[in-house]
């Protein structure tokens, strides 16, 4: 049979406490974000076994061992929110961060992005160092550069040289923005699916109506299956690696409808090797933070999968600045 040349790109939002501050509190979550620190090299080993290789979009504000450390490296410049309880520093610095990672495993994880940074094939991109909100009120462009150059700096300090990817928290992606990310080296982001379901709005812009099918589509295909060929992730100013499924974390009340939200996702990457084209699946640590053997379980049925794509299609496992390399390289040649 005929080889194919298909992608996978799998990226994950490392942002622990920085990214869920503004909508949930430790009493309700602590959980999910305690069991990062079990989940997160359960993942790696995962994608050792299964030869995966993944990018680990990560929160500069994660990097450091304490809290003296970070309040020595904040940006001189920060975003003033409209709403100020986006905000990371003044007071929500002040009264929740602790002391270091043995005091406060919501706030800091230095070990475990060295964890990643040691594995084999696996990619640190950047989240921001702020978990940077670039579609709210209150906050500039000035604001989002003195953002990026604190997390390119960190980053640096800890012996990864170049961040050549990004993903905007909450997908928020800002093309205005994107010329602060060339000018410090990132080449790749990732954009959101292309329909009306997955239009990203402020945070205080959200409708129900659209999260309800977004529900609906995890689990049945009503948006279509979001694979993407080369000339359309290469088509702008940075390349886009854009989403194609968030892997939702196991949940017990629609426990029986397990085998949709698998075969969902099982036919859009059969469908992508079979057809030569991107799957791009994403999710966030602490997403595996409760119910890990169910996660797992899970997650070990999709890799399974892929495994057999890829012996079958020539079905490849990728980091977004893979794909994004290989791109500009053909794009140049041609």
């Amino acid at each position: 049979m005929a080889k194919h040349s298909g992608k996978l790109v799998v990226s994950l939002d490392f942002e622990i406490m920085w990214g869920v501050r503004d909508i949930v509190t430790v009493h309700n979550y602590g959980e999910h974000l305690r069991g990062v620190h079990q989940a997160l090299p359960k993942l790696l080993e995962y994608f050792k076994k299964y030869h995966l290789r993944g990018t680990f979009a990560t929160v500069g504000l994660l990097f450091f061992e304490n809290k003296d450390e970070l309040l020595q490296h904040l940006p001189a410049v920060k975003p003033k929110y409209t709403d100020p309880n986006l905000s990371p520093y003044g007071e929500y610095l002040i009264k929740n961060v602790g002391l270091n990672n043995d005091d406060d495993p919501y706030h800091f994880a230095p070990q475990l992005i060295k964890l990643i940074k040691n594995t084999p094939h696996q990619e640190i991109g950047t989240h921001t160092f702020s978990h940077f909100y670039c579609q709210e009120g209150g906050q500039t462009i000035t604001d989002f550069k003195y953002d990026l150059k604190a997390a390119v700096a960190i980053a640096k300090s800890r012996g990864i040289d170049k961040l050549t990817s990004i993903v905007f928290p909450r997908n928020q992606v800002n093309q205005d923005y994107f010329k602060v990310c060339k000018e410090l080296g990132i080449i790749a982001y990732r954009g959101n699916e292309d329909s009306w379901i997955y239009t990203v709005r402020s945070i205080d812009n959200k409708n129900l109506f659209r999260r309800s099918f977004k529900l609906i589509d995890a689990y049945v295909n009503i948006s279509g299956h979001h694979c993407y060929a080369d000339e359309y992730i290469q088509s702008g100013a940075l390349i886009n690696i854009p989403s194609s499924r968030f892997l939702r974390p196991y949940s017990k009340s629609l426990r029986f409808f397990e085998a949709l939200r698998l075969n969902r996702i099982k036919e859009s990457m059969t469908y992508a090797a079979k057809n030569s084209l991107l799957y791009h699946l994403w999710w966030h640590p602490h997403n595996f933070g409760i119910n890990q053997n169910e996660n797992f379980s899970f997650l070990e049925k999709v890799l399974q999968h892929y495994a057999y794509l890829n012996k079958k299609y020539d079905f490849t496992s990728y980091t977004m600045s893979e794909v994004a390399e290989m791109l500009i390289i053909k794009k140049q040649r041609d």
